[in-house]
């Protein structure tokens, strides 16, 4: 059982990542959200070009970061998903839980954290809508996930 957890819990954070990538990329609405968040929206094409430069070489470092800080989601949630069914709770009721931890303690953990960072008034709706989601999907997908192998 506990070989099982690890793995799924490898595979949820894989799939964190994945989303987030999607989520987050230029060619989405999240993305751009995320860019005027950077404040990317406001730099020259080559200031962008040397910002990325500059931040090349900690990108190692930053992704292993979110690996691991997407391993301990992943492990909660894949935990939280099978123990609850193969103690004869419903699926769905499993879910829910999942569901109602996203809600009390990411939702508002990311909002303390827009609230209180220096965003942009204009867009610090949109950010927080647009996190929370983000941060939903990855979850939900973990969960459905971690219920096939239950």
């Amino acid at each position: 059982m506990i070989i099982t957890l690890l793995i799924l819990s490898l595979v949820g954070a894989v799939v964190y990542a994945v989303v987030g990538t999607l989520w987050y990329s230029n060619a989405t609405p999240m993305g751009k959200i995320h860019m005027q968040y950077l404040g990317f929206d406001k730099l020259s094409e080559e200031e962008k070009k040397k910002k990325m430069i500059e931040a090349k070489p900690m990108m190692p470092k930053m992704y292993a970061g979110q690996i691991g800080l997407s391993l301990l989601t992943s492990f909660a949630v894949v935990f939280v998903v099978s123990l609850s069914i193969q103690n004869r709770v419903p699926v769905s009721m499993a879910i829910s839980f999942v569901v109602f931890n996203w809600l009390a303690f990411m939702v508002p953990i990311i909002g303390q954290g827009i609230l209180w960072s220096n965003c942009d008034p204009k867009i610090a709706w949109k950010k927080f809508f647009s996190d929370s989601l983000s941060n939903l999907v990855s979850i939900l997908l973990i969960a459905l996930l971690a219920s096939f192998f239950a």
